[in-house]
């Protein structure tokens, strides 16, 4: 099974000038905890709930002032559409992320997969690894 099959196509995203403020309510209003965040068309990071609590309000910034550039993570782990869903478990896990951008080879954003995607769609052994995996804490 293709990463493309199981992929939530209907992404929420946000420009790297986009109030935090405005972030935090998109999160809100459509329940999730991550947005890519889109340059001109092309993946520059992901701000996350959390990225929100430790950069934004945890260092007492105004969500209204600051930017979602300024609290985003770079680098972000992303998977390609045509890569089988074994391979985006193997992502997830091996960086401890439980969700993955998805990108077309193109490298547009083209949709979002997450565990509980391979969850719903994939095996129940694939799932099973992946959220032992991911939930363990890291080694620093």
């Amino acid at each position: 099974m293709l990463i493309r099959d199981i992929m939530t196509t209907e992404v929420k995203l946000v420009h790297p000038d986009t109030r935090i403020a405005e972030a935090a309510s998109v999160m809100k209003d459509f329940d999730i905890g991550a947005l890519p965040v889109v340059d001109d068309g092309e993946p520059v990071g992901m701000v996350t709930d959390r990225d929100i609590a430790v950069r934004v309000v945890a260092d007492g910034r105004d969500p209204k002032q600051t930017t979602v550039r300024e609290a985003l993570s770079q680098n972000i782990v992303h998977a390609y559409d045509d890569q089988s869903l074994e391979e985006a478990a193997n992502l997830m896990q091996e960086h401890q992320v439980r969700r993955l951008p998805v990108l077309n080879r193109d490298k547009k954003l083209v949709g979002m997969v997450s565990m509980g995607d391979i969850a719903l769609r994939g095996s129940q052994e694939t799932a099973a690894r992946v959220i032992e995996e991911v939930s363990k804490p890291s080694e620093s």
